[in-house]
C-alpha cells in the first residue's frame, strides 16, 4: 500500500477536484445572476458533511481530514452565499441555512458538552459522519434507476463521476492505512455507485442534447 504521505496527497487532490465540479454552478450563477436549474440541497448537505468531518479530523488530529474538509466547507459556504444572493426566493434558502446552523450548534453542544470521554466522543462523531456520508452516496440511486428506465445518461456528469470514484478510492485506502473504519466504510458506497455510473455511461452513451441538467452526488 502507498505511504501515508502519498495517500494524503491523493485524498487532498481528488477530493478538491470533486468539490471543484461545483465551480461550474458558481460561474453560471455569477454570469447569469440567476439560480435557474441549480439545486441548493447538494450545497447544504455537502457543507454539513464537510463540517462534520472537519470536527472529526480535529478530534483525531488528522491534518489530511482537517485540510480537505476546511477547504471543502469554505467552498460549499461560498456556493450557498452565492445561491442566497441570486435566488429570488430568499426566505426558504435562508431558513434552510439557519436550520443548518442550528443543527451544527446542537451537534457541537452534544459532542462537546454531553460526552466527556474523548474516545467515546470520537467514536460517536465518526459514526455520525459515516452514516451521513453513506446516505449522501446512496441518495442518487433513485436517479440511477430513472436512467436505466429512460436509457439515457445525458443527465449525469462524467467529470463528477470520475472525481467521486478517485476520491472514494483514495479515502478508502487512507482509512485502511490508518485502520479507521469510520473513514474506510462510508467511502465504499462511493466506489460502488461510481462503478455503476461508469457502466451506465458505457451502456447508454450520452447523446448530443445539452438541455439536461447534470445530477449531483
Amino acid at each position: 500500500m502507498a505511504p501515508p504521505s502519498l495517500l494524503s496527497a491523493a485524498c487532498l487532490a481528488c477530493t478538491l477536484a470533486m468539490f471543484g465540479t461545483g465551480l461550474s454552478d458558481l460561474r453560471q450563477m455569477l454570469a447569469t445572476k440567476s439560480v435557474e436549474n441549480i439545486q441548493f440541497l447538494p450545497f447544504l448537505t455537502t457543507d454539513v458533511n464537510n463540517l462534520s468531518w472537519l470536527g472529526y479530523g480535529c478530534l483525531k488530529q488528522d491534518w489530511t481530514l482537517i485540510a480537505v474538509n476546511a477547504i471543502g466547507a469554505a467552498l460549499q459556504t461560498l456556493y450557498i452565499l452565492a445561491y442566497l444572493c441570486y435566488s429570488p426566493a430568499k426566505r426558504p434558502v435562508l431558513l434552510r441555512s439557519l436550520l443548518l446552523l442550528a443543527v451544527l450548534a446542537a451537534g457541537y453542544g452534544y459532542f462537546t458538552l454531553l460526552i466527556a470521554d474523548g474516545r467515546t466522543r470520537l467514536e460517536r462523531l465518526g459514526l455520525f459522519c459515516s452514516v451521513f456520508t453513506i446516505s449522501m452516496y446512496l441518495s442518487p440511486l433513485a436517479d440511477l434507476a430513472k436512467i436505466v428506465r429512460s436509457k439515457s445518461t445525458r443527465c449525469l456528469s462524467f467529470p463528477l463521476t470520475v472525481t467521486t470514484f478517485l476520491a472514494s478510492t483514495s479515502w478508502t485506502l487512507y482509512g485502511l492505512q490508518l485502520r479507521d473504519p469510520f473513514i474506510t466504510v462510508p467511502n465504499v458506497p462511493g466506489i460502488v455507485t461510481s462503478i455503476v455510473r461508469f457502466w451506465l455511461f458505457w451502456r447508454y452513451p450520452p447523446g448530443q442534447d445539452k438541455s439536461y441538467r447534470p445530477l449531483h452526488a
